[in-house]
């Protein structure tokens, strides 16, 4: 099948450490050229989570694999002129972490913009570049709590402990000033002018949850404005997911052997399932709303469906859902996911044998050929003369004289 490399051609230096890296993954994944700049010590991202594969984080590895490795000592006047020379030839630059780190440098974008005006330089931290928590050092789950998506949990002594939770904030981030470098890099491209962004994986979070906290601003109004939907009698939800622990044709069931979720809200595929499983009667009974409709606190009906959906496997559910069209999904666990067939046909490992970890690759297809597979995590400083010759132009002489110096660590 044919290779397509959408960003071939885009190039961009990232000065990163920890998890913001992940902003460039997403674009190397597309087969942008990203040239990770580390200092003599490099990210010690290697070393931080679990699990730890051969010596390299997980998290290091996925966040970084495909991208080329560079060291440079930024304490030196040389190590600045070298970062400077890779991106008189580069499309963006990316300050992944505390914000102001690189102009400290010498390197801010206004002293790159002067070398090269269409520069697009994008700043991913914490809290952001204003605010008073800018300052402040942060890990990924502080994003989280901020953005109130975390609740807090007691153990059976009283402790408070974080609970296991999907990580938005640190996720959500990277893909949306990926998103934002794209969209600098198309306009300095028409225009010739270059941007300066910036994105707080804060923000992200509070952003990715809009829907909550968009809904408790929205309650602040009077109740003949905003209302909930004409299913619940207009009666007022609590947001979100939190307004769906009394539903029952929008809810968990236990299987034979595991969970389904049962998602007949709309009429019509309500009266779908009834007449489906042979159980007419049930709709007729209970038909409810054409739309929205979760049938909550219908303890009836909810025992009738716990009873049905215990008769069949997951499995044997999902094969019964693709033949009669019905809202049905598999409850997984990240454990269990990749025995799912959907994720089996929609998701190809990259082995652990090239990329030092089994990874998943990029979740976006180009129909009718494949993206390139990156490949793996750099080392400390693996591309640093590679680099600096095929972009910045050095010479044998000047690469001998900057390792002389110390500008390699």
């Amino acid at each position: 099948m044919t290779t397509i490399a959408p960003l071939q051609g885009v190039r961009i230096i990232e000065a990163s450490m920890l998890g913001p890296a992940a902003i460039t993954q997403n674009l190397v994944d597309l087969g942008a050229e990203v040239i990770k700049v580390e200092p003599p010590q490099g990210d010690y991202g290697r070393e931080m989570t679990w699990p730890i594969v051969e010596g390299n984080s997980l998290l290091f590895l996925h966040a970084n694999r495909g991208k080329k490795g560079v060291v440079l000592d930024l304490r030196t006047d040389e190590g600045v002129e070298a970062f400077k020379d890779l991106v008189r030839n580069a499309d963006a630059v990316v300050e992944a972490m505390r914000p102001g780190a690189l102009a400290r440098r010498g390197l801010g974008y206004e002293d790159l913009k002067a070398i090269n005006p269409k520069i697009v330089f994008m700043t991913i931290s914490g809290y952001g570049m204003t605010g008073p928590y800018k300052d402040l050092p942060s890990h990924g789950i502080a994003y989280d709590t901020w953005a109130g998506i975390v609740p807090p949990a007691y153990d059976e002594e009283g402790f408070c402990y974080i609970p296991e939770h999907v990580s938005v904030g640190i996720n959500a981030a990277p893909v949306m000033g990926a998103m934002g470098i794209l969209a600098g890099i198309i306009q300095a491209r028409a225009t010739g002018e270059g941007c300066q962004m910036e994105i707080a994986q804060s923000d992200a979070a509070a952003a990715t949850d809009w829907l909550r906290s968009e809904t408790w601003r929205a309650y602040e109004r009077p109740e003949d404005v905003v209302t909930g939907n004409k299913a619940d009698g207009y009666e007022r939800r609590a947001p979100g997911t939190a307004g769906m622990k009394e539903g029952v044709r929008y809810q968990m069931y236990d299987s034979a052997d595991g969970h389904v979720l049962f998602m007949a809200s709309e009429q019509a595929f309500w009266k779908k399932f009834c007449d489906s499983i042979g159980r007419p009667e049930l709709f007729e009974r209970w038909p409810g709303s054409k739309y929205a409709d979760h049938a909550r606190g219908n303890r009836e009906l909810q025992r009738e469906l716990r009873d049905i959906f215990a008769t069949k496997t997951t499995k044997e559910w999902m094969d019964w859902a693709i033949e009669n069209d019905a809202l049905l999904a598999p409850v997984n666990t990240p454990k269990t996911l990749a025995d799912d067939p959907q994720f089996q046909d929609r998701f190809p490992w990259l082995p652990w044998q090239t990329h030092g970890a089994d990874m998943l690759p990029s979740p976006i297809k180009v129909v009718g050929a494949e993206l390139p597979e990156p490949g793996h995590a750099p080392e400390t400083g693996q591309h640093t003369e590679e680099v600096l010759r095929g972009i910045a132009g050095y010479d044998d002489a000047r690469i001998a004289e900057l390792r002389d110096k110390g500008v390699f660590g």
